[in-house]
């Protein structure tokens, strides 16, 4: 399916997969391509998670992959800012998720943003809605430093709840460091993540602004999933949230996190040329894995 969407061929679509279209289009063409649907502020909470499964539907069916899933809106900070009582869920796909060693064209993202985010890699199948520390422990195969990059932009002004759902959290890509640390080495509430631009230091916080700690955002994950008759499954990533501010990136930059017991992972951005024409998110590596 061509991502570049008719208004027309919009126009004649059901509301929601109207909707839908309008994202898919928006995330790689950095436009909103117009057409008739329901606005964003009458959709209920469960249309706006029905319009992003919509939208990953078309997603894989132009041959992306779902790999894992994120948490957003974790910090109380932001959460207030939304009136929300919990956090959202959005999806990972392949080809967006890739190792560190890249560089990108922060000009092919809608105003290019980021997050430092510690990365589970889950070992096993996890499942239910009352889990132990012990029990997430056991299920996660190992942790990364990783950067999580955004399309900052919100395409009907204000933002809303719904379009942060509606686009899957706003998220563009994962980068993954290279360090793997066993969950068992890890005081996962204790961690400091910091974020430098060109070797300045430019924003930290602590874990605990993750909903209390990133296993506390994992288990939120598990419930949420159970509740829609869905489990985290074994080889999935998962980014439990991020506690700082999102970075921007308007300029070429050496971008560096560093996560305390977890490591670091460095992505330089520097603007191309000619961007990808059929994909302008994809990140651009030596060897794709």
């Amino acid at each position: 399916m061509n991502p570049r969407l008719s208004p027309v061929f919009v126009k004649i679509m059901k509301p929601l997969d109207s909707l839908a279209a309008q994202f898919y289009h928006a995330f790689y063409e950095k436009e909103w391509p117009g057409g008739n649907g329901p606005g964003l502020s009458t959709l209920s909470i469960n249309e706006a998670y029905e319009v992003q499964r919509l939208v990953a539907d078309l997603r894989v069916q132009s041959g992306e992959r779902v790999v894992g899933y994120k948490v957003g809106c974790t910090s109380r900070a932001i959460r207030t800012q939304f009136g929300l009582s919990e956090p959202i869920c959005g999806r990972l796909f392949h080809p967006h998720v890739q190792e560190e060693g890249i560089h990108l064209d922060w000009s092919a993202y809608a105003q290019c943003a980021i997050e430092p985010e510690m990365v589970m890699r889950m070992g096993r199948d996890l499942r239910g809605r009352d889990l132990s520390d012990q029990d997430l422990l056991d299920s996660i195969e190992y942790v990364s430093p990783g950067i999580e990059i955004h399309h900052f932009t919100f395409w009907h002004g204000k933002p809303t709840l719904q379009e942060l759902i509606c686009s899957g959290g706003i998220h563009a890509g994962l980068i993954v460091g290279r360090e793997k640390v066993s969950p068992d080495h890890l005081r996962f509430g204790d961690a400091l993540f910091s974020v430098y631009k060109d070797h300045d230091l430019v924003t930290s916080a602590p874990a605990t602004e993750i909903m209390g700690g990133p296993l506390d955002a994992l288990r939120w994950l598990v419930r949420f999933l159970a509740a829609r008759g869905d489990y985290l499954k074994k080889d999935s990533w998962v980014i439990p949230g991020s506690p700082t501010a999102l970075v921007e990136v308007d300029q070429d930059t050496e971008l560096k996190v560093v996560i305390e017991q977890v490591g670091q992972v460095v992505a330089h951005f520097r603007k191309e040329e000619v961007n990808n024409p059929v994909h302008p998110t994809v990140l651009r590596t030596a060897s794709d894995h």
